[in-house]
């Protein structure tokens, strides 16, 4: 790697650390480009160079995010596809209060109707997610957890849409109630019970 593209890489880094220490701060609606070029310290054109939108790099946070997520669930040795599960839904709840409505109304209407999303709405959101879990699932399969025959296609659209449902509520109700007090409830009565035919 040329040090140009290192400092390409570090520059792209440092705009998505502060897009999230601000996102965090202030929340979606009060993140704007001219902000995070000016706490970076860089140019506001240098913005550009790497994202087309603030949708933009928001959706590059979260995917970061959620790859810690399936790092972290690759890792726990010595726990059963029950407690990852559990993890990965807690912590994907605990995504959405962080991004807060806006992103996940973003994420919905990316997922609903792909074709009438703005150009800057990461929808790939959904099969991101529907593909994460999936791989849960056959790593549970590949490590004795679950049987053989589990069908993983749709235990993971069973639960996918449990976890969607509950985000898609969660925006409708505007912020009302607690999505991980939600997914909690989901992992505690649910999810063993719909897992529990190909448990091993």
């Amino acid at each position: 790697m040329t040090k140009r593209q290192e400092n390409a890489l570090k520059t792209r880094k440092k705009l998505i650390d502060t897009a999230e220490d601000l996102l965090k701060a202030n929340g979606f609606n009060a993140l704007c480009v001219e902000d995070i070029t000016k706490a970076a310290g860089v140019a506001k054109g240098t913005f550009y160079v790497y994202f087309k939108h603030k949708e933009d790099i928001v959706a590059e946070i979260c995917r970061g995010y959620f790859k810690e997520i399936e790092d972290e669930i690759s890792n726990m040795s010595g726990s059963d596809i029950i407690e990852k599960l559990s993890l990965y839904f807690d912590n994907f709840m605990k995504a959405v209060e962080l991004y807060g409505i806006n992103i996940c109304r973003e994420w919905i209407r990316g997922s609903i109707d792909p074709k009438t999303a703005p150009d800057n709405t990461d929808m790939s959101k959904w099969q991101y997610d529907v593909d994460m879990l999936k791989n849960i699932l056959n790593n549970a399969i590949k490590n004795k957890e679950l049987k053989k025959d589990t069908p993983v296609e749709l235990l993971t659209h069973l639960i996918i849409s449990e976890l969607y449902g509950m985000m898609t509520c969660w925006c409708m109700s505007d912020g009302v109630f607690e999505p991980k007090e939600w997914t909690r409830k989901f992992s505690e009565f649910q999810l063993k019970a719909v897992l529990d035919k190909y448990l091993i």
